[in-house]
């Protein structure tokens, strides 16, 4: 049986009961530290000192001091930090701090002999979140999602599949940052800078549309199905660079792909391949032969050049 409101303690009203106003919105700002837990225990603290400094100075860099002299409800994670700003300058945060950033820690790993470096994961959420202005400030659904996010599988397998000695940063925002900063177009990077990902969160019940955004890749973005998708309808996990799209054309319960006047073929080819048109109407060519180890997986164009007189048996 639930308590009296008259009997609850300060501070905590019962839901559903009246309404009242919203708490101010606020962008949020988590970031993480990669493998923080498998570094040895002598080098945690100075991670945990050196994270939020080096969001200061790409703060700095990116001419944003002022978010950070108005941060709210800030707080270290233990291998992270986490702040709440004015949503108004998200498309800023978005680029070129989560740039800028990239630029600060590969200055700092370099210089860094003989130490790990340092190689965050980045979550950006919008949401209303209340400021006390004391150690209990900013709690609330739009706080947990970003640590949901941030721990969630799209992000941490990009950072893990990119090269460490290039790439630094790996940002996941929500689809309500991407929609409201990036797709309203206030935000100075080009939409095909960012993925579409299904965040889920191994062992937690966490599943929401996301967009992967990496300032510097040396490796593929994961695609993942948006949620609510299954893996018939999506074809499942996609690697491919960023900014390149596939179009699939639905059927049904199944996709099919398709080509104007050719051929495909999908999934892994190994020895030599052949490929024989059966049918010649039109300008349809006849009898192609491709040659040539076509052994590993075909990603992308793979179109061989052809040389000589393909029009055979026409007038």
């Amino acid at each position: 049986m639930s308590e009296p409101m008259s009997q609850l303690p300060p501070g905590i009203t019962g839901s559903y009961t009246r309404s009242r106003p919203l708490p101010p919105y606020r962008g949020i700002l988590a970031v993480d530290a990669k493998d923080f837990t498998g570094r040895p225990a002598i080098e945690h603290e100075g991670i945990s000192r050196a994270v939020p400094d080096l969001l200061r100075t790409a703060l700095v860099r990116a001419e944003l001091l002022e978010l950070w002299e108005n941060r709210a409800f800030p707080a270290t994670t233990g291998d992270g930090y986490i702040f709440g700003f004015d949503p108004a300058l998200m498309p800023f945060v978005v680029h070129p701090l989560l740039l800028t950033l990239q630029e600060v820690l590969t200055d700092y790993n370099v210089l860094s002999h003989g130490v790990a470096p340092i190689r965050l994961r980045a979550s950006l959420h919008i949401g209303p979140l209340p400021d006390t202005g004391d150690e209990f400030g900013g709690n609330g659904t739009a706080r947990n999602d970003t640590h949901r996010l941030l721990d969630s599988r799209p992000v941490k397998a990009v950072l893990a599949s990119h090269k460490e000695n290039i790439t630094h940063v790996a940002a996941i925002l929500s689809d309500r940052c991407y929609e409201d900063a990036v797709a309203g177009g206030y935000t100075g990077r080009h939409l095909d800078h960012f993925v579409e990902a299904a965040a889920t969160v191994d062992g937690k019940p966490f599943s929401q549309r996301a967009w992967i955004y990496v300032p510097q890749p040396s490796g593929p973005l994961y695609d993942q199905p948006a949620p609510g998708n299954t893996a018939q309808e999506s074809g499942g996990e996609v690697v491919r660079p960023a900014g390149k799209r596939e179009k699939r054309e639905k059927r049904g319960s199944g996709v099919r792909n398709s080509a104007p006047r050719g051929n495909i073929n999908t999934g892994t080819v190994h020895g030599g391949q052949s490929v024989d048109n059966s049918r010649v109407t039109g300008d349809h060519i006849a009898g192609d032969y491709v040659g040539g180890n076509k052994a590993e997986r075909v990603r992308g164009f793979q179109g061989d050049q052809v040389r000589g007189d393909k029009r055979q048996g026409r007038k």
